[in-house]
């Protein structure tokens, strides 16, 4: 292609850009129009079908500057993936297929959710993993099946923040050779200068980081593409720097931080398109040669993907095949549920060791692993081998990056995967739970070591406002589960929750067996556990409470006074029920109790008194904290009372 229908294509995603920034009054031009020049030639090198953007071999294009939706949205136009230009015009309005960062499932093509900084470049990694991963089950040594690239954009402030350090950490450890990471190195953020906050070498960091640095003039036609061949035949993963101009081709505001965040105003919007010879008084507008040059990628793709279903008929082993399906198709029913021992107390942390192990056994794409604690998670999946031949993960101590890896290795298609780490640190991973919420992303969080039980490590190391952090997120499952059976009821549950987080929040100490339910079970999230005839109060706990409760139910019992206990494994999904289920379980008008060793703000919904913590424990023998703090069956039958 010529470099003068590449300016004229690049200016037309610029012109945009700026007009869509322009009619919302709100958006992000400046990044949109630096990227232009690289996106055209990029589009050369991209390996995707508009027609089914679900093709599993597509190449995967992650936008980590999130907020650079004007290019974002210009292409997937321009590309042919079912935006038309009155969606924008909607830019950034309400329930339009244009919001003002991208998000997976509302708009056709876009990858996964980002905004949040550095989250996609750790996206990218787990979408090169997950590649790698199938590869490594599909390929063989005459044929791939997965043979495509990754793609992330990102920019100066992506880079600042300490996830991508994480990502690019084991990117470079693992040897991902189809990941190719372009830096849109324009040196502004919106306070101006990057000067003004680093002096960073970012060329020294990712070399010493295993990765291949090559760098370009990002609006050199030639040299983009040259960078981009060089980093496509490095056997690492690549970086390339790109140094671009912010808002290039504005009028005046081009290389200023005034172009990042705001619009650049309808007179330099027009001096900027008679500038590059487009009339100024046309906005939103594509001429048609540059529109076809754009659509090619619908009849390409489509050539594509056609020529790779063709290949997957004759291949020479028919056994990549069946692998590849075994993977696409994943049959719960193989699954052979742990029944565990009734007369053995068990951590919730070793029952779900055990169910982790049954899922992998029967369904080949589930995978995982810790942020270097899977013999205290009880994670490690048994005779199962290591990443990317095997089902083991080890992630290191990149908690936020574990987080943010497995959300895209979840959106890659054949593949469920498993983090874990204690729950104190999911702290650090927050920020990644919370995508997987808003984007609807079936990931397992495995978090153990769930109380004050943890003990001697001390309140650095006690998760006490956690549940209640995590119970808030809309579309996020919390199990704490009571004993095995409650944990296997979790995690049926979980895998048919297609779109939907789930965490499994397990304990440290062992935890006895409990009876069978009265009323309803753990499959609704909470249920009577036990029920006494003219009970005058119920008695709510999860996880290692449960135990307790009954304990405080038999010191009342004592006493003459008839109790009820409920477990409520999931609270989120037992505040789904119905209110006559609800109402059966927690019975209207008698006093309720709720017991629960963290913080617990969310059991006033129900309850009328809540024993909970108020501090973040000590460090001691756990048996001696649940003394300390009012958590045995005679402290909580004096309170009761």
């Amino acid at each position: 292609m010529s470099n003068t229908m590449r300016q004229k294509m690049a200016d037309t995603i610029r012109f945009l850009a700026a007009d869509m920034v322009q009619a919302a009054n709100s958006g992000h031009p400046g990044a949109p129009m630096g990227l232009a020049d690289i996106a055209v030639v990029l589009g050369e090198h991209l390996s995707h079908n508009p027609k089914n953007p679900d093709w599993l071999n597509r190449d995967r294009l992650v936008f980590s500057g999130g907020h650079g939706t004007g290019l974002i949205y210009s292409l997937y136009y321009l590309w042919g993936y079912g935006l038309e230009l009155e969606d924008l015009k909607q830019f950034r309005q309400l329930d339009s297929l244009t919001p003002g960062h991208p998000e997976y499932k509302h708009t056709k093509g876009v990858e996964i959710t980002t905004g949040p900084l550095g989250q996609g470049v750790a996206n990218a990694v787990g979408f090169s993993m997950a590649s790698k991963f199938v590869g490594a089950q599909t390929n063989s040594d005459t044929a791939d099946v997965i043979d495509h690239n990754v793609y992330v954009l990102c920019g100066d402030g992506d880079l600042e923040e300490g996830i991508s350090y994480e990502a690019a950490s084991i990117a470079g450890h693992m040897k991902l050779d189809n990941l190719i990471c372009i830096f849109d190195s324009n040196r502004i953020t919106i306070e101006g200068s990057t000067d003004l906050s680093t002096s960073e070498d970012i060329r020294g960091r990712f070399e010493s980081q295993n990765w291949d640095v090559f760098e370009c003039d990002g609006h050199d036609f030639d040299a983009i593409d040259k960078a981009i061949n060089d980093a496509k035949a490095s056997n690492k993963p690549a970086l390339i720097i790109a140094n671009t101009i912010i808002a290039k081709g504005a009028d005046k505001l081009e290389g200023t931080h005034h172009a990042h965040g705001a619009p650049l105003g309808d007179d330099e919007i027009a001096n900027a398109k008679i500038k590059a010879g487009f009339d100024p008084k046309l906005t939103f507008h594509v001429d048609e040669d540059v529109m076809v040059r754009f659509r090619c990628a619908i009849e390409e793709g489509d050539m594509s993907e056609r020529a790779w279903i063709h290949s997957l008929k004759t291949l020479p082993l028919s056994e990549q095949n069946e692998a590849l399906l075994a993977l696409q198709n994943p049959d719960f029913s193989r699954i052979q549920w742990p029944e565990f021992d009734k007369e053995k107390a068990q951590a919730t942390r070793s029952t779900n060791g055990t169910i982790i192990n049954a899922i992998a056994r029967a369904i080949p794409g589930f995978l995982g692993g810790s942020a270097d604690l899977a013999p205290s998670n009880k994670t490690e999946l048994k005779d199962m081998g290591e990443f990317p031949k095997g089902r083991n993960i080890h992630f290191g101590i990149r908690e936020h990056a574990m987080a943010s890896l497995t959300n895209a290795m979840a959106l890659y298609g054949p593949i469920m995967p498993y983090s874990a780490t204690f729950f104190v640190f999911s702290d650090y991973l927050k920020p990644a739970a919370r995508i997987a919420s808003l984007a609807g992303i079936q990931q397992f969080f495995i978090w153990t070591h769930d109380s004050i039980g943890v003990g001697e490590d001390g309140p650095t190391h006690q998760p006490i406002e956690h549940l209640s952090q995590f119970r808030a997120l809309p579309n996020f499952y919390v199990w704490r589960p009571a004993d095995g059976a409650e944990n296997v009821a979790a995690w049926k549950v979980a895998l048919e929750m297609k779109n939907s987080p789930s965490a499994f929040v397990g304990s440290r100490q062992n935890l006895a067996v409990l009876p069978a339910p009265v009323l309803g079970d753990a499959t609704k999230g909470g249920y009577l556990l036990s029920e006494d005839e003219n009970a005058v109060i119920t008695l709510i706990a999860t996880g290692s409470e449960v135990e307790l409760a009954l304990k405080v139910k038999a010191t009342l019992n004592a006493k003459s006074v008839p109790v009820n206990v409920v477990s409520v494994p999931c609270f989120d999904l037992f505040i789904e029920q119905d209110a006559s289920y609800i109402n059966a379980v927690v019975k209207q008008g008698l006093k309720t109790v709720a017991i629960e060793a963290a913080r617990g703000l969310e059991w006033y919904r129900f309850a009328d008194t809540v024993i909970s913590m108020d501090s973040f424990g000590a460090s001691a023998p756990a048996a001696l904290l649940f003394e300390k703090f009012g958590f045995t069956p005679e402290a909580i039958a004096e309170r009761i009372k």
